[in-house]
């Protein structure tokens, strides 16, 4: 561990009324994501790779993140593991040296589906307050969009 690094930890949780292998679908789906997470401004696939028990897919994120009055945007690398059955696994690598990591679970409920994302940050020191805030902020928004994408549906 770094004293230039810090690292946070958040649970986040969300009932979407649809079928834990519908949301999971969703989710898995970046293209979807872009549609509800509020900083996602475009998804590019850069590669899909086959594993013993599922796959894994690489992408080019670009987010637009607020920075006082402006809008700075940020290309990044992220990857998730899709294993055929249970979590999925998140990782996103930002500039300069932000990591996010995520894993998700999707469990069924009589409503549907408890989303539940485990993200754990790390940010230089400078950052890290509003890195943790701003990854937050908008992964509860991305739950909630991805609950109302559902609800208009039924």
């Amino acid at each position: 561990m770094s004293w230039w690094v810090t690292h946070a930890e958040r649970t986040l949780t969300e009932e979407v009324p649809a079928s834990p292998e519908d949301v999971r679908d969703f989710y898995v789906d970046l293209d979807n994501i872009k549609a509800v997470h509020p900083l996602v401004v475009s998804v590019r696939t850069l590669s899909r790779t086959e594993t013993a028990d599922g796959y894994q897919q690489a992408y080019r994120v670009t987010d637009r993140i607020p920075f006082g009055s402006l809008n700075l945007r940020v290309s990044y690398r992220a990857r998730l593991h899709v294993p055929a059955h249970g979590d999925v696994t998140t990782e996103a690598h930002q500039f300069p040296g932000v990591r996010l990591g995520g894993t998700v679970s999707f469990e069924p409920i009589d409503a549907g589906t408890r989303v539940v994302e485990r993200l754990r940050i790390a940010a230089p020191r400078p950052l890290a307050p509003m890195t943790t805030r701003e990854a937050v902020d908008a992964h509860i928004a991305m739950l909630a969009g991805i609950r109302n994408r559902f609800e208009s549906r039924a």
